[in-house]
C-alpha cells in the first residue's frame, strides 16, 4: 500500500500513453501545437505494461489512461488488455476526445472496460469545430452516443471558458435529461502550453452552480466518495447527473489519492508542481521493478499537503500543456 507524507492512501494512477493529441483545442495549446516528446522518449507499450503490473504490486487498484489523446497509440488495445487481466486492479478507465475510440468500443465492453471519460467542451458544431480547431464534430458524437447506448458509465468533462462556450453549459445538462450520463464542468487550468497569458478564472464552481440553479429546480446534491474530485447533483426527472470540479480552486486536494506518470516517464504528485523524477530510464535497466517500487515510494513521501502549496515551490510550471502532463 502506498501512502503519502501526509497520511493519504495513493491506490489511482493516471497514466499517460502519449502527449500527442489530434485535435488543438485553443485552452490547451497553440495552433501550431507544441514540441512533442521524441519517439525513443515515450514509454514503449511493453515499459507501459511492466509499469502498469509494478504500479498494481505497490497498491495501485485504480488506473485511468490518459494522453494526450490515448487512442492516437494504434496499440492502445494491448494495454487496455493487459490491464483487464491484472486481477488487483478494481477500476480502469480512460479519458479521450471519443474521435478515435469507435472501432475499440466493442473490444472495450468485452473487456469489462465501462468507465470513460470524454472532452466535450461544446455541444453545439460550430462551437466545437472553433474551441478544438478540428472538424470532428460529427465522428465525436456519434461514438458519444454509441457509448451511452452500449450501457458505459460515460462521464462528459466540459471546461467552462468564458467568452467561448458558457451558453453550451444548459444545452449540456439538458443532455442529463434523456441520457444516463454525467456532464461535469471544470474550472479552467492554466495549463495551455503558453497559448495565452491566466491570472485568474471568471467561472468558478459556485459561479457554474449558480447559473445552472437559475434555469433548474428541484436539484439534488448527491453523495460522492471522500476521494472524489467533483461535486455531483441530479435533477429530479432527469436520467443522468451533473457534476462541478473546482480544478483551479482546488477544494478537493485534503483528500487526493492521486499519482501521475506522464508517457515520457515523469513522476507527477500533484498537476501545480513539477516532476519528482524521471523513471523512464529506471524502468529500462536491470532490477527495474526494486528501483522504480524505491522511487515512487520517495515521490509520495514528500508531497505537498495542497496544490497551493506545491505552487509555491516552482516558477513556470504553468509553461506546461495539459496535453504533456496526462490531463
Amino acid at each position: 500500500m502506498l501512502i503519502d507524507n501526509h497520511n493519504r492512501v495513493i491506490n489511482y494512477l493516471r497514466l499517460a500513453v502519449t502527449d500527442r493529441c489530434n485535435l488543438r483545442c485553443n485552452y490547451c495549446m497553440p495552433e501550431e501545437g507544441i514540441n512533442f516528446a521524441k519517439r525513443d522518449n515515450l514509454f514503449t507499450m511493453d515499459e507501459l505494461c511492466s509499469l502498469s503490473s509494478i504500479m498494481v504490486s505497490q497498491g495501485i487498484n485504480k488506473i485511468r489512461l490518459t494522453g494526450g489523446e490515448p487512442f492516437v497509440r494504434k496499440d492502445i488495445m494491448v494495454l487496455f488488455r493487459h490491464l483487464a487481466s491484472l486481477k488487483a486492479l478494481e477500476d480502469i478507465s480512460v479519458t479521450t476526445n471519443a474521435t478515435l475510440i469507435g472501432p475499440y468500443i466493442d473490444e472495450l465492453k468485452s473487456l469489462g472496460i465501462k468507465n470513460i471519460n470524454v472532452s466535450l467542451d461544446a455541444i453545439n458544431k460550430e462551437a466545437f469545430e472553433r474551441i478544438t480547431r478540428r472538424n470532428q464534430y460529427d465522428t465525436v458524437y456519434e461514438n458519444l452516443i454509441k457509448l451511452i447506448s452500449e450501457g458505459f458509465n460515460v462521464r462528459v468533462n466540459c471546461i467552462a471558458l468564458e467568452g467561448q462556450n458558457i451558453e453550451e453549459i444548459l444545452p449540456l445538462v439538458e443532455l442529463t435529461k434523456y441520457y444516463n450520463v454525467s456532464i461535469r464542468f471544470l474550472e479552467e487550468m492554466p495549463f495551455n502550453g503558453g497559448s495565452k497569458s491566466f491570472n485568474t478564472i471568471t467561472w468558478d464552481y459556485k459561479k457554474i452552480y449558480n447559473y445552472i440553479s437559475e434555469h433548474y429546480s428541484n436539484i439534488e446534491r448527491l453523495a460522492s466518495e471522500s476521494t472524489s474530485t467533483s461535486i455531483n447533483y441530479k435533477i429530479k426527472g432527469h436520467k443522468g447527473s451533473f457534476g462541478l470540479i473546482p480544478s483551479f480552486s482546488r477544494t478537493f486536494c485534503g483528500s487526493c489519492n492521486r499519482l501521475r506518470i506522464s508517457a515520457t516517464g515523469d513522476v507527477i504528485t500533484c498537476l501545480y508542481g513539477k516532476p519528482r523524477m524521471n523513471i523512464r530510464e529506471i524502468l529500462r535497466s536491470d532490477n527495474s521493478e526494486a528501483k522504480i517500487n524505491e522511487h515512487i515510494l520517495a515521490a509520495i513521501g514528500s508531497r505537498s499537503k495542497t496544490g497551493f502549496e506545491e505552487q509555491q515551490k516552482y516558477d513556470g510550471v504553468f509553461n506546461n500543456s495539459m496535453t504533456s502532463i496526462g490531463g
